[in-house]
């Protein structure tokens, strides 16, 4: 009898000591999930002096959102013309935008619309889901009032995290076109599968939900992947792709991974082809 009890005594401690650990693991993601998709990027006085000399055509811009919150990036601007077609890019999870800067040549007779998001470089306040996705809408509607942008021509790319902000923007404003570089259906279905033991329903904060999206979604897309992604593989980008519901593309560049996508020379072939299509339609 004596046995059995301290059996039973033996199996209820485990049992406490497994939910406590348990507990702890929720409760620890919960906390720290911010600084796991947020990776925010510095930026430099440096970096300011080296893209002021060498990229004059770079005005540095500051927008204040309706919350008083100042995000600060650059307008790159097109050859000198009237009104310009532009290009509004979403960077990724650890991304400080600048150097999109370096590829402005790869986006002839597009303007570049390049903003770091809450926290990120010189923007201020901390990032979040819902104000990064109100952010986005905010500055389209400021920058495609300017007399130098051509309002009914404009294109998003969003990479990584970027992807869902892109598809935000396309899902609540007139595009012509949207590229997405190494997209997911959803940060929830990503999270879930790398933690299946976590209840990501109850805790995640930011979900991303790109896929719910996608089906309404006219405007023409280019998704872009990499066939040794590890970080977002390929089969989150497709299921985004299967749902989407305009004339696509999809193309996964073989040899690379999540981080050095962007040094294939395809990847920039597929981009400037996508971008020819939209002009000639």
């Amino acid at each position: 009898m004596k046995n059995k009890w301290l059996k039973a005594r033996s199996f209820k401690d485990l049992l406490i000591i497994v939910l406590v650990i348990y507990g702890i693991l929720v409760t620890a993601f919960y906390l720290f999930q911010d600084q796991l998709l947020f990776r925010k990027s510095s930026l430099t006085e440096e970096r300011l002096q080296e893209i002021e000399t060498e990229y004059p055509q770079a005005e540095e811009v500051e927008v204040e959102m309706p919350d008083g919150i100042r995000l600060h990036g650059w307008l790159v601007k097109a050859a000198e013309e009237k009104k310009t077609p532009l290009l509004i890019y979403f960077g990724g999870n650890a991304e400080e935008v600048s150097g999109v800067i370096e590829e402005e040549e790869r986006f002839e007779g597009y303007s570049l619309l390049l903003v770091n998001y809450r926290g990120y470089g010189l923007s201020e306040g901390q990032p979040d889901e819902d104000k990064i996705l109100n952010d986005a809408l905010y500055l389209h509607d400021h920058f495609t009032s300017l007399e130098s942008i051509d309002s009914d021509n404009v294109l998003t790319m969003g990479r990584s995290l970027g992807t869902g902000v892109a598809v935000h923007l396309a899902a609540n404003r007139d595009l012509t076109g949207v590229i997405l570089i190494s997209p997911y259906d959803s940060i929830k279905n990503l999270t879930q599968d790398i933690f299946p033991f976590l209840p990501m329903e109850l805790i995640l904060k930011h979900e991303f939900d790109s896929i719910a999206k996608a089906s309404d979604l006219e405007e023409p897309v280019l998704m872009l992947t990499a066939e040794d992604d590890r970080i977002v593989p390929v089969d989150y980008s497709k299921a985004l792709y299967d749902q989407w519901a305009g004339e696509k593309e999809f193309k996964m560049i073989s040899n690379r991974g999540h981080n050095d996508l962007h040094r294939s020379e395809e990847f920039w072939e597929y981009i400037s082809e996508f971008i020819d299509k939209l002009k000639n339609n």
